[in-house]
């Protein structure tokens, strides 16, 4: 047994772990308590022997591991689980009040025989929620007949009660045990016999495998897709013994050390979790060694941004000292490339910001054209490159090719097929795009040749696209006199070269050593073929993260075709939704039902296994008869949210699908209702300005609010009415811009965090439920009343 952490000796400094339990704990209870906390972690890691700290013997957790008991301040009390003589310790759960110690002493501390973690359950808590959750018995005479004393007669409410089946009735408990199931909740779980005592088992601190089973099963049911899906990547990598506390301690999966003094800092300020702990296939992706480039896609709130920051750290933690920044960390668009870099601060300090290169890849490309040739001009923004578009269209009399086709063929077909010239466009192969003739291909070449031409004549400008191109065209010219001088001085022995190299300098020399790519799928080729030149081909070069179904901006690229092979076990996908819950989710994954999409190579790629572990709100859906009556009950609404029930005008946000909408909307809360409102933009908004977001669906790309109203979703709208002229005349690509359509809806209705309102004028969008027109709230209830109807009042209340 382990001497007692208050022995009396000299200072002992002791690693503490917390749990992610005892972090759930904290985020239950009055900020003072996590406060506490903090300060006794503190204490207690600086020296374990502090007769202050006053840790008293539980229990013994095996032969190498006990359980103790400590006051972490005036009102609240810890569970400590010490191993390695005192050396390690565990914050395993945090009670307060004056029944905490014996809460705590009542608690079940097991270690998991699958995951091989340790894992707390509260029996008293969860045999109170199946008790307290009575069946309500069936109406007498839809009960079952039985044999009375008297005869076939109604049975008694408590017989038919008995007579429900429980809800894991079909697993047996091996089976659920080997999944992952902890064993000591079985008992309990076998009296779940309703989704809703279900949920509200849920509720509680339930160990995050055992959490995580119980919701796939009761989704899919097949305990042999749960086991791929759940079980397998919670699994050890060795065999785990259940007596072995020492062990099952220093498993680093799903854990938090307090050595780190920004996660002490932060218990009592609402850390975010995912900045403390990692499910453990994030964790063995984010950590892990691979021989190449890695490929990790999910559908939103999977945590693909999390694990991208956490390997972006692991790789920096793994550099030799120095004052390089040999990482890159680079995405789509300036906002969110800042967003990363903030994430990035928060995560690691500085010290971590001092050794990585965090831009989007618009400014990269910009860089290495600039530093590299002749200044090419300024580029134009994505408005005025489309009005030139428009210009040409005009001068070469080609109208009846649209500009926006245009734009995007010049970008994922010319470019990315490095089409100079005619003969080369004309047989350039075009997977995902639209299919045109060879005669329509010519006036688009021709349209290309005056588009160029305009941004050739003085002042000399360019574009983002064309950036891109010539800083792939000049990092590939850098890489290959690297690899020639690399295999030259292979060929001489290894010897420094100094004749052959003097004058280059770095230049011949990789620009990094690890790429991180966020939002992966809405690079172009040109972007593929500028990173995968930054960096030498190896082990760990590429890691990358993206999801087709939130395309809105890039057009569909195969790595394999770029030098970055994925395939096979280099590709790994993310299940888990950490953001929405199951019912907000269930309903934007049915906006993209029917659609396929890829993996960002050459295969497809499916939601199936996704899922939410949050419970809450349903999505609410108000239909009004025209666009002044939905725009006034949005207000409404959202002054109802902030009025009645405290809701920041900064959590909500209103999404539109074009700029226009999204003036009319401010107009309508700033002139009539007085409401703060504030445009999301290209470089995102002030996180301390309390007022509404508004913007159009592109701009959510990347956040996050606890109330999105998804607004003007009618039939007409979204998708733009104008599609409907592909229809006959071209259904390839009436077909790409419906799905654009989709994933731009699926984007802005996965930003809800706590609820999601869908509002629209006319008639449903056909991206909403069929029936939506006859179920949804009218909104002409709304107006000119002091408030919403009960039943959206009642649903307000998160």
């Amino acid at each position: 047994m382990n001497h007692p952490p208050g022995h009396p000796g000299r200072r002992a400094r002791t690693r503490v772990i917390v749990g992610p339990q005892a972090h759930a704990d904290l985020q239950r209870r009055d900020p003072a308590v996590a406060e506490a906390v903090g300060d006794f972690t503190r204490r207690l890691r600086a020296d374990r022997t502090n007769r202050a700290l006053r840790p008293t013997l539980l229990r013994a957790a095996g032969d190498n591991g006990d359980l103790y008991l400590a006051r972490a301040g005036t009102r609240c009390m810890v569970l400590l689980l010490s191993t390695d003589g005192g050396d390690e310790m565990r914050v395993l759960a945090v009670r307060d009040g004056a029944r905490a110690r014996e809460e705590l002493s009542r608690l079940t501390v097991e270690i998991n025989p699958v995951s091989g973690v340790v894992e707390v359950v509260d029996q008293s808590e969860v045999g109170t929620t199946v008790r307290a959750l009575p069946d309500r018995p069936a109406p007498a005479e839809e009960a079952p007949a039985a044999d009375t004393p008297g005869g076939v007669g109604p049975r008694a409410p408590e017989t038919a009660e008995a007579l429900r089946v429980p809800l894991f009735a079909p697993y047996d408990d091996r089976t659920l045990i080997d999944l992952g199931v902890v064993p000591s909740l079985l008992p309990a779980l076998r009296a779940v016999t309703t989704e809703e005592r279900f949920t509200e088992l849920l509720g509680h601190n339930l160990p995050e495998l055992t959490r995580d089973v119980l919701l796939a099963l009761r989704e899919h049911g097949d305990p042999e897709r749960v086991r791929r899906r759940v079980t397998d990547p919670w699994r050890a990598d060795e065999e785990v013994n259940t007596g072995d506390w020492a062990r099952a301690a220093r498993r680093t999966v799903s854990q938090a050390d307090t050595e780190d003094e920004a996660v002490l800092d932060a218990l009592g300020r609402g850390f975010d979790t995912w900045r403390l702990f990692l499910h453990p296939e994030q964790h063995r992706l984010a950590t892990g060694d691979f021989k190449g480039s890695t490929k990790v896609t999910g559908g939103p709130g999977t945590g693909k941004t999390v694990v991208a920051l956490h390997r972006v750290r692991h790789l920096v933690s793994r550099l030799a000292p120095g004052h390089s920044r040999p990482v890159l960390l680079t995405t789509y668009t300036a906002n969110l490339a800042l967003d990363l870099e903030e994430r990035l601060r928060a995560l690691g300090g500085e010290e971590l910001l001092r050794r990585v290169d965090v831009r989007s890849v618009d400014a990269l490309a910009r860089e290495v054209v600039r530093d590299s040739t002749v200044d090419p001009g300024r580029p134009l923004d994505d408005d005025a490159a489309m009005d030139l578009w428009h210009t040409v269209r005009a001068e070469t009399g080609l109208l009846h090719h649209d500009a926006e086709f245009l734009d995007s063929e010049f970008k994922h077909v010319i470019l990315a097929g490095r089409c100079g010239s005619w003969a080369t466009y004309r047989r350039v192969g075009r997977s995902g795009r639209p299919r045109i003739g060879t005669a329509q291909r010519h006036e688009v070449w021709r349209l290309v040749e005056a588009y160029l031409a305009h941004l050739d004549t003085p002042p000399r400008r360019t574009t983002y696209a064309l950036l891109a191109d010539r800083a792939a065209d000049i990092e590939e010219h850098r890489m290959a006199r690297f690899e020639e001088q690399a295999r030259y001085k292979a060929e001489q022995g290894g010897r420094d070269l100094l004749h052959r190299e003097a004058g280059s300098g770095m230049w011949l020399r990789p620009r990094y050593r690890h790429v991180v790519v966020d939002e992966a799928q809405d690079l172009s080729a040109s972007h593929w073929r500028m990173l995968r030149a930054m960096v030498r081909p190896g082990p760990n070069d590429i890691f990358l993260v993206g999801d087709a179904h939130q395309r809105i901006y890039g057009g569909r690229v195969v790595l394999g075709h770029h030098g970055i092979e994925t395939r096979g076990r280099a590709s790994r996908r993310l299940t888990l939704n950490y953001r929405t819950t199951r019912q907000i989710l269930g309903s934007a994954t049915g906006l993209i039902e029917g659609a396929s999409f890829d993996d960002l190579d050459e295969g497809t790629d499916t939601l199936d296994g996704y899922r939410s572990v949050l419970n809450g709100l349903a999505p609410q859906f108000w239909r009004a008869p025209d666009r002044l009556t939905e725009m006034r009950a949005v207000a409404t609404l959202i002054a109802e949210r902030h009025d009645h029930h405290g809701t920041p005008y900064s959590a909500m946000a209103i999404a539109v699908p074009d700029g226009s909408t999204a003036q009319r909307f401010a107009n309508v809360l700033t002139r009539e209702f007085r409401l703060p409102v504030v445009e999301i933009g290209r470089d995102g908004v002030r996180a301390d300005l309390d007022a509404v977001r508004i913007g159009t669906m592109h701009r959510f790309k990347g956040l996050e609010f606890q109330r999105v109203f998804l607004t003007s979703v009618g039939e007409g709208q979204v998708p733009d009415q104008r599609i409907e002229t592909y229809r006959e005349t071209n259904p390839d690509r009436y077909r790409l811009e419906e799905r654009r359509a989709r994933s731009l809806v699926f984007v802005a209705a996965t930003r809800a965090r706590d609820e999601l309102v869908v509002t629209w004028s006319g008639r449903a969008g056909r991206f909403l439920p069929v029936d939506a027109d006859t179920t949804a709230h009218p909104a002409t209830e709304l107006i000119g009343r002091e408030g919403p109807p009960s039943g959206s009042s009642n649903s307000a209340a998160a």
